[in-house]
């Protein structure tokens, strides 16, 4: 078979890798992947977002199967076009994919479906916005309602951050047109988790839970980042819990989208808080996150490429979906000064022995040599029969691991250490 996966970062490695399990994926190729991919795929030079250009490299190369990672290719509707020249897909159609591309959609479908999310107002009006949070409770969170690069949600503390938030992303377009329509939401606290599924559109299967760490320094300090580790499973994530949502979360966003003629078919991603009344959605995205792949896909016992194409077909409901009973751990070596200003272009250095556990997410080949190309450079991962081992093996692999100027956190899973004691 040959396979071409969309998409040029950590996710993108994590998925090819797994791809690369089963025996038919012959041909892998990834547009435009990246340095590191390099070693797993044929990377090709055509952007994610260059929709005609994968189109007609698909058609060209005989493509049996595509896999769209990425966000922004689902929603200007890669899957759609692919799918208009019979190129089965792993992903949903752009109608789908709007539950991640936009944030009111996505807010309007859980408040008519009773979905449990935080409460919430709308606004496409600066002055009114900034009215509304004169007197909103604090903190409240401010969302730019499209795509952002993960980075368009912000945490007001004072009403002077809230008007300042508003102002960025409505007057001085910080985020382009994502920021021209906002959401002023209700603070939600409890736990995070993260929750990755299948879905064909009717059966829904949960992966097993994970927990991100967004801001950029340890003890969940600094700037939100796009996630700077990630550990699996979410020790907050209990039976109950997950009991719960997929009575209240799960099933209804499936029927949900399908009731709105929307079917959803790919990977649905649910950003969950549990909070002292239940679980609640603080969001949904279209795809695979990242870097909870990284933590997710290693502990995947099943093909991968089988499962996708269960879902593709409508058959998810034949194909077993299990995954081990270990912990896996992810840590994000970064460049200083990530998530706004870093420099590039230095080379990296890692032991051969630990490449087979290395995503590489912002890396480039230069003379023949990997120097990064990104603010997220590296995950670095590690199995382990519970979480401690997994923390401590992936640390010690990235020791194994350097370039100048890396950044990463010290931190990653020990919160959810402490809930396990």
């Amino acid at each position: 078979m040959k396979i071409m996966v969309v998409g040029g970062g950590g996710r993108e490695h994590a998925i090819i890798r797994k791809l690369k399990e089963n025996p038919k994926a012959e041909e892998i190729y990834a547009l435009p992947g990246n340095g590191g991919i390099a070693e797993d795929a044929q990377c090709v030079p055509i952007a994610a977002t260059d929709i005609d250009g994968i189109v007609r490299f698909a058609v060209d190369t005989g493509i049996d199967y595509a896999v769209v990672a990425p966000d922004d290719p689902l929603v200007l509707g890669a899957v759609d076009r692919l799918e208009e020249q019979g190129i089965p897909c792993f992903g949903p159609r752009s109608n789908a994919a709007v539950i991640e591309g936009s944030k009111i959609f996505a807010k309007n479908l859980m408040k008519k479906y009773g979905i449990p999310t935080a409460a919430y107002e709308v606004f496409d009006d600066l002055d009114a916005a900034l009215d509304y949070v004169k007197t909103a409770p604090l903190p409240t969170v401010i969302k730019a309602d499209g795509l952002a690069l993960g980075k368009g949600v912000i945490i007001a503390e004072t009403r002077e951050q809230a008007a300042s938030a508003l102002q960025e992303m409505m007057r001085d377009h910080r985020f382009g047109k994502s920021g021209e329509r906002v959401v002023i939401e209700e603070y939600l606290t409890g736990p995070e988790v993260s929750v990755l599924s299948f879905t064909d559109g009717e059966t829904i299967v949960p992966m097993v839970s994970s927990m991100d760490h967004k801001r950029a320094l340890d003890g969940d300090k600094g700037p939100n980042t796009g996630g700077m580790g990630t550990i699996a499973p979410n020790p907050f994530y209990t039976e109950a819990v997950a009991n719960r949502c997929m009575e209240e979360i799960f099933l209804p966003t499936v029927r949900a989208m399908k009731a709105e003629g929307r079917p959803f078919k790919g990977c649905l991603y649910f950003g969950l808080m549990v909070t002292q009344q239940g679980p609640k959605v603080i969001e949904y995205n279209c795809r695979f996150g990242d870097p909870e792949t990284q933590v997710v896909l290693p502990l995947l016992e099943s093909d991968l490429l089988g499962v996708m194409q269960a879902v593709t077909r409508g058959e998810l409901a034949s194909v077993p979906v299990r995954f081990g009973n270990g912990a896996c751990c992810c840590v994000v070596m970064a460049s200083r000064g990530y998530p706004t200003a870093y420099e590039k272009g230095y080379p990296i250095t890692m032991a051969q022995e630990v490449r087979p556990y290395v995503y590489v997410a912002g890396a480039a080949l230069k003379d023949g040599r990997l120097v990064t190309s990104g603010g997220r450079v590296l995950g670095v991962t590690a199995l382990g029969d519970d979480l401690a081992q997994a923390v401590k093996t992936a640390y010690g692999r990235v020791g194994q691991v350097s370039f100048e100027n890396a950044q990463y956190r010290l931190d990653i899973g020990q919160r959810a250490l402490r809930m396990e004691e």
